[in-house]
């Protein structure tokens, strides 16, 4: 055994408890000034170099001061519990039972960033090289608006590292990209009149119908890539507007859900909506949702809802290393993939060029689950790649 993974087994109690206290604090989107702020002492604890909180509320800690620059990212905002009935267990308790730690956030993805924090305690004792600048990134708003936080980070902090690991789950495998997704309104309008003689009106709902029945055949058709797989579109929200429940609807709006495959983008899904016979006929309108909600320290930074997709070559230098760190911690070859989900991949990489990857403790498949947990052993792996990665980085 590796000193690094010897090192991070005896760290073991000390980063269980820690994540057990991040899931004690509520923390969704644009609430995450507590969790931030307890995340902030245990980087204090821990003894990094530099540890400051943005202008939108993200906070970076720092250790080195080399030219080569790597950050290891993980958002630290949560969905809500959804249904109660569904949790066997508190959902913000931690509770700690056969290795497992439960609660809103074990995995994704709050196990991530406990584990990051705690492998610049195995680097401060075992040393940085001199070359190198490794800042630990506790991101916001990802859940609501995924990759806003690094895209504020670059354009508003002018923040760019080399090479970005980010920590959401996957089982302890490296990922190399996901597919991307877009945010869509599409919206007829009518003409309304009384319900009890709708022959006088235009239904808006109507104009819609054979546009939703185009949209469902349009995802049997759109593109696919061999890593990545094929583009999607679905409609996950509907409704209208009529002066009453006894009025023709004037107007008609469905949200699309549209994930993007290689080389699928902004324009080109857009434009397989306006080609549409019916979106043509019903003289619709089509455009991109913006995201506008204030973090938690009150700052609006406005984002289109477009999130590129993005891989990272298998040959790139920095998936060469991870594949050897891999090698060296655990033996054998390590699994190397893609998410299913979205991640702040799509700023770092999509939006900015920044190679990325991704390496996480916890399951994919308990992201946003009811009884939502992740594995102490995870955590622990996880806290010796950060630890190896950075030292061969």
């Amino acid at each position: 055994m590796s000193n690094i993974l010897k090192r991070a087994y005896e760290l073991e109690n000390e980063v269980t408890q820690f994540l057990r206290d991040m899931i004690a604090i509520p923390s969704m989107s644009s609430q995450e000034g507590a969790v931030i702020a307890r995340i902030k002492a245990e980087m204090e604890k821990v003894g990094f170099d530099e540890i400051r909180v943005d202008g939108l509320g993200n906070l970076l800690g720092r250790i080195g001061a080399g030219s080569r620059v790597l950050a290891i990212d993980g958002h630290i905002d949560t969905v809500d519990v959804g249904n109660p009935d569904l949790w066997e267990v508190d959902p913000f308790k931690g509770d700690l039972r056969d290795g497992r730690i439960y609660g809103r956030g074990a995995s994704d993805q709050e196990g991530g960033i406990a584990s990051a924090v705690y492998a610049v305690k195995i680097l401060k004792e075992i040393g940085l090289p001199e070359d190198t600048t490794l800042w630990v990134t506790a991101t916001i708003q990802e859940e609501d608006c995924d990759g806003l936080c690094w895209d504020y980070l670059v354009r508003a902090e002018n923040f760019r590292p080399d090479c970005v690991l980010i920590t959401e789950p996957t089982s302890l495998n490296i990922y190399r990209g996901q597919r991307g997704r877009m945010e869509i309104k599409v919206q007829t309008e009518g003409v309304s009149c009384h319900g009890s003689a709708p022959e006088r009106g235009v239904n808006a709902v109507y104009k819609m119908a054979s546009i939703i029945a185009e949209i469902e055949q349009l995802n049997e058709r759109l593109k696919h890539d061999d890593f990545l797989g094929k583009g999607t579109v679905t409609i996950s929200d509907i409704r209208s507007t009529s002066p009453s429940l006894c009025a023709v609807a004037d107007s008609c709006t469905i949200h699309l859900d549209r994930r993007l495959t290689k080389g699928e983008t902004i324009e080109t899904a857009l434009e397989e909506i306006r080609s549409l016979p019916s979106f043509q006929k019903a003289g619709a309108k089509v455009w991109v949702n913006e995201y506008r909600t204030p973090s938690y320290k009150g700052t609006v930074f406005p984002m289109q809802s477009y999130f590129p997709s993005w891989v990272l070559e298998e040959d790139h230098p920095f998936l060469k290393t991870a594949v050897q760190s891999c090698r060296s911690l655990f033996g054998g070859e390590p699994l190397v993939d893609k998410w299913t989900f979205s991640t702040n991949g799509v700023a770092t990489m999509g939006l900015h060029g920044i190679p990325t990857f991704g390496f996480g403790p916890g399951m994919e498949e308990q992201a946003h689950a009811p009884n939502e947990y992740t594995l102490v052993e995870h955590l622990v792996k996880a806290m010796a790649f950060y630890a190896e990665f950075a030292r061969r980085f």
